[in-house]
């Protein structure tokens, strides 16, 4: 019998329950201690849009604006501490390999996310703002709400942290046998189709160029997760998913 046959619903449900009030906890204390440096956060994020004059027009607009940055720096500052609680939580239903493959990619995790928002910041983020706020400038002078130029940037630069994790969960996907290199390389047209669906969702413009700039990363991304699966899969049991077919 498995540890986690062994845990009854309530006990489950307990563990859980401690798991979300640790990290509810340590989310406080990171957005507490972002809040006192938001001012800085806040020029780090307006920089890239370069010399532009942001307004608000609504008495609580500006504090809501700073909870909100507070708020994302918090989370993305306890993302390690977040990650970890997860796989403490699902680690009984795991066997002490996958435990062992899991533990050894948890650095990675934080890397690629960090990668991801660097990637945003200095590649993305620019010709986006600089797109946004040039469209129909000859016609009407911009002025643009700090509430609205925040959660635009914010929006993207975690959706790209998010999408960077790719490499890390195909490579676990595959140390475990759920995946194959064969599966994913007859999969990369959806792949492909995919990237540029996402690509709209994650940008705010229709500008194909920046949704290019998404969509580009994001495929080579999956090509080089498909080169990782290459590798990892050498010398593994041919035991796998009963839907998935082993490489020749």
């Amino acid at each position: 019998m498995s540890q986690i046959d062994k845990l009854t619903i309530t006990g489950h449900l307990q563990e859980l329950r401690q798991r979300l009030v640790k990290s509810v906890i340590v989310v406080i204390i990171t957005t507490s201690i972002s809040f006192f440096f938001a001012k800085q956060i806040f020029d780090i994020l307006i920089r890239p849009a370069g010399d532009i004059n942001l307004i608000f027009v609504e008495m609580t607009e500006m504090f809501g604006t700073y909870m909100k940055v507070a708020l994302a720096s918090g989370i993305a500052l306890a993302m390690p501490f977040l990650v970890y609680q997860l796989v403490m939580f699902v680690s009984p239903a795991l066997t002490r390999q996958e435990k062992r493959y899991i533990y050894l990619m948890l650095p990675f995790v934080s890397f690629m996310f960090l990668g991801g928002i660097a990637f945003g910041y200095f590649i993305l983020v620019p010709p986006a703002t600089k797109f946004l706020i040039s469209f129909g400038s000859d016609i009407a002078e911009p002025q643009i709400r700090i509430g609205n130029y925040i959660s635009i940037v914010l929006r993207l630069l975690l959706s790209i942290g998010a999408v960077f994790e790719t490499p890390v969960i195909i490579l676990f996907l595959t140390k475990i046998g759920v995946i194959t290199p064969k599966w994913l390389a007859n999969k990369r047209k959806y792949a492909f189709v995919g990237a540029f669906i996402l690509a709209a969702i994650i940008t705010p413009t229709f500008d194909p160029v920046n949704q290019s700039l998404v969509a580009a990363p994001l495929i080579i991304l999956y090509e080089t997760s498909i080169w990782i699966s290459k590798l990892v899969w050498r010398g593994k049991p041919s035991v796998v998913h009963p839907d998935l077919t082993p490489p020749a």
